[in-house]
């Protein structure tokens, strides 16, 4: 059966637009779904550290890479939120800076070497001795997460009972958010029970973000064959895991969760040292939500469906951040779509679930994006 769908344009609270030739693509392929606004990660090289002024070798300002974005293309967005990349120079007379100079809305917490580009982060523990924290509270600036415990041997990191992100959600933010309870926090790209259940009983300045892979996929289709372009950090985790992501999005009424697709542009995934963190998804991102939605049990001809949906992708967003909701929409047609890898100056960006080697027809794009 064919039928469409209308909603008012979404906001992607967690994308990577990265730097240089690809922004091109990445802004054009972002924009392409209907996406109207956009959290731009600051993990890039270098880091974005400061607020103004010249870039050097060790550190990009906001106003630079904000400035990269513009000629880019990213003036289409309605609204483009930057994050401070939080490091040992982090101080709160910088973050008042930035609140005074560019509106600053965020900051990012990396746990030091957990993903790409995140050697510059500190532990949690450097922030709080600093006033980090208790300054952003004040200042009503966010704190974007990768929650994961960064100091776990590589037996804790991924086992059977226990694993990176699990331990973080058991022992280091609720502690957190005893101590600051007013800090408004956005648990970024999760992915197990343990941090589901914590967001759902905290209140209103805690919320999440969940990526399509995750809603998806287990770590069983990434080990399968190794379909390397499932690669991502926080890893794909477990049916049980998997089954408290998606009822988290499609409870009734819930406004802690919200569309946050962790998109990361490499055009070379496998390296001489591993395989590049991070799926593509800029092209396809509601397609692959939708498809989620279905796994999950809804089904789009229900009025309640497209209410969750919408206040997944367009609305939850929008109202934790303090932006607009969009006056603009984009459609969505239950059709089967194609996607062909994206050819850029740096070389080929190959978007889920195109490269992905399972059988049957699980990996085929269900609906279409118009806008």
């Amino acid at each position: 059966m064919t039928y469409s769908f209308t909603l008012p344009r979404w906001f992607d609270a967690h994308v990577h637009l990265r730097q240089g030739n690809l922004l091109t693509t990445t802004i054009a392929d972002q924009l392409s779904t209907g996406c109207a606004s956009v959290l731009a990660m600051p993990n890039t090289k270098p880091p974005i550290t400061r607020i103004s002024g010249p870039s050097s070798e060790t550190s990009m300002t906001l106003s630079e890479y904000h400035d990269e974005l513009m000629n880019h293309g990213a003036d289409a967005f309605e609204n483009l939120i930057l994050p401070l990349y939080l490091c040992h120079q982090t101080t709160p007379i910088l973050l008042e800076q930035g609140v005074r100079e560019v509106e600053l809305k965020a900051c990012k917490y990396y746990p030091p070497k957990g993903t790409t580009n995140a050697d510059h982060g500190a532990p949690i523990e450097h922030y709080i001795k600093q006033g980090i924290f208790e300054t952003m509270k004040e200042l009503g600036i966010v704190l974007c997460l990768h929650g994961e415990s960064h100091s776990l041997s590589h037996e804790q990191y991924f086992d059977q009972h226990i694993n990176a992100e699990k331990d973080f959600y058991l022992n280091t933010l609720p502690r957190l958010i005893d101590k600051y309870p007013a800090l408004k926090i956005v648990c970024e790209h999760i992915t197990t029970k343990e941090a589901c259940d914590l967001v759902s009983s905290a209140d209103a300045n805690v919320a999440a973000t969940i990526t399509p892979q995750h809603l998806l996929f287990t770590v069983g289709h990434l080990l399968r064959g190794f379909n390397y372009h499932l690669y991502c950090l926080p890893l794909l985790k477990f049916e049980e895991d998997r089954a408290a992501l998606r009822q988290a999005i499609i409870t009734p009424n819930q406004t802690h969760f919200f569309a946050g697709t962790d998109s990361a542009p490499h055009t070379h995934k496998t390296t001489d040292c591993g395989c590049a963190a991070g799926c593509y998804t800029a092209p396809v991102a509601p397609n692959l939500y939708a498809m989620a939605f279905e796994a999950a049990g809804c089904e789009f001809s229900s009025d309640s469906t497209l209410q969750l949906f919408k206040n997944f992708m367009s609305t939850n967003g929008c109202q934790f951040y303090g932006l607009a909701e969009s006056t603009k929409t984009f459609t969505m047609t239950k059709t089967a779509s194609e996607l062909t890898p994206r050819e850029t100056n740096d070389g080929t960006l190959v978007p889920l679930p195109t490269g992905l080697n399972f059988t049957g027809t699980e990996h085929l794009l269900s609906w279409s994006v118009t806008i």
